[in-house]
């Protein structure tokens, strides 16, 4: 047993002594070390990245707006307009529109006025009297949103001035049509004449009238003699536009506008107006409204919302010649915002589509081709609304009517011009004319060439008048 216990102690001994051993440092070697590397690229474990759910956008309340204008037509009709209006809300279809009922006694103004006065205007309305809307203090102004409107930028100067009043913007024009002569170039050519163009003179308009007319055959140079007094003193005296407004006051006393009311009666032989009786029987037409679309007239006082019409039934060559000295008048409709809407920025786009935008306007083209006639003529006017409208009416007189609207004599002043109304038609001058007692303004010059009075004895008094008329209602509305 002792033997076995001294092999066991020496056994645990060497067993110590060669784990000491291992834990000895092994000896510096004398060579230069290898370049350090760098540590291999620990690969990072593929993150697995959760996307948030998109949101869909947040629904748009719902805007009712009410909308009130007469060029809607009937349910079953649905015309252009309508159409219009359910693009929009195809489009927009958080915005509902209704129509107002604008039926009843007295007219336009009238039925407005009830509105107004129980708090109930329509949001979005075509305005027939804008200086009337804003003096009742009904409009909202518009300056912000067309400020920086892209489309606003490229409507002619001559209508953004027509709905400016004191720097604000209170109408949108919803339609511009361009005023003035129509010409049968066939006619012409037939009777071995110079038909006349846009651009032509007051002695090439004498000319024509005078050397076309030949009564027997049926056949007139000008249509009606009343429009003459309209456009005369312009073609006279560019400063003078429409019926001798001047863009302050009448000039019914000027030169110009004397000459221009002796020039219609001179033309009456020639019109529709001067023929008796016996001699309308030489015509098909029963009307001057007949005349063009029968080729009985060389030229037809017309504006371009007779285009489609024409492209659809004329069957001769035909072009706008407009009046002399190259000019037009212009004619437009308004659409204006109530101040009281719920929500002025939904009324106003809509307002706009109705009026001069220029993706309204592309859709009315889609839906005009789509009807087989042709779309008014643009309001924000550039070249690819030009371009657009030229797929439907491609006549030279009208294109440079188009590229020169911003020197057009704006016929439509009484729906801009304070007191004009009453300066053109209803006011009374206090005068006699025989047995006609206290007569208007209409009067005076509806009969100026009728043997009743002589015009130039009465110019300056007509003048001072309507003068004042003018000066007194630019007065209050700017109170």
């Amino acid at each position: 047993m002792k033997h076995y216990g001294k092999l066991i102690v020496l056994l645990v001994a060497v067993m110590l002594m060669a784990s000491l051993a291992g834990c000895t440092p092994a000896p510096t070697q004398a060579t230069q070390p290898p370049a350090t590397q760098p540590p291999a690229a620990t690969e990072k474990p593929t993150e697995v990245v959760t996307e948030k759910p998109t949101e869909p956008p947040a629904a748009k309340e719902p805007v009712s707006l009410r909308y009130a204008n007469w060029n809607l037509g009937t349910e079953e009709e649905n015309n252009i307009q309508r159409q219009l209006i359910k693009a929009y809300t195809d489009l927009y279809p958080h915005v509902t529109i209704e129509f107002v009922d604008m039926s009843g006694e007295g007219g336009w103004d009238a039925i407005l006025t009830a509105y107004a006065a129980k708090g109930e205007l329509p949001d979005v309305f075509m305005a027939n009297n804008v200086p009337l809307y804003v003096s009742n203090g009904w409009l909202a102004d518009l300056s912000e949103f067309t400020a920086n409107d892209a489309d606003w930028a490229n409507v002619p100067q001559a209508l953004k001035d027509s709905f400016t009043y004191s720097g604000k913007v209170y109408g949108l024009p919803a339609a511009q049509f361009v005023m003035g002569y129509f010409v049968n170039k066939d006619l012409f050519e037939a009777a071995n004449l110079d038909a006349p163009e846009y651009g032509f003179t007051l002695d090439e308009f004498n000319t024509a009238v005078t050397s076309l007319t030949n009564v027997s055959k049926g056949i007139l140079g000008v249509c009606e003699q009343e429009f003459i007094t309209g456009w005369y003193s312009n073609a006279i005296d560019p400063n003078l536009k429409w019926f001798s407004y001047d863009g302050g006051k009448m000039n019914y006393n000027s030169a110009a506008f004397k000459e221009a009311i002796a020039k219609t009666g001179e033309m009456k032989p020639y019109t529709w107006q001067g023929l008796t009786d016996e001699q309308k029987t030489n015509f098909k037409s029963t009307g001057p409204w007949e005349l063009f679309l029968n080729q009985e007239v060389g030229m037809r006082w017309d504006a371009s919302w007779s285009v489609p019409s024409y492209v659809s039934n004329a069957t001769f060559e035909w072009d706008f010649i407009g009046v002399p000295g190259g000019n037009q008048a212009i004619v437009f409709d308004v659409i204006t915002v109530s101040k009281t809407t719920a929500n002025l920025e939904e009324a106003y786009n809509f307002a706009k589509w109705m009026t001069f935008s220029s993706e309204a306007y592309k859709k009315e083209a889609e839906l005009a081709e789509a009807m087989g006639t042709a779309p008014k003529m643009p309001v924000s006017v550039d070249d690819a609304s030009i371009e657009l409208y030229k797929k439907f009416v491609d006549k030279p007189g009208i294109l440079m009517a188009l590229e020169n609207l911003d020197d057009s004599m704006v016929e439509s002043l009484a729906k801009i011009v304070p007191g004009y109304i009453n300066a053109r038609w209803e006011g009374k001058p206090g005068i006699d004319i025989g047995e006609d007692k206290d007569v208007n303004m209409w009067y005076m010059f509806n009969f100026a060439n009728e043997g009743r009075y002589k015009y130039e004895d009465y110019a300056a008094q007509l003048e001072e008048f309507a003068n004042k008329i003018l000066a007194d209602a630019a007065a209050e509305m700017n109170k």
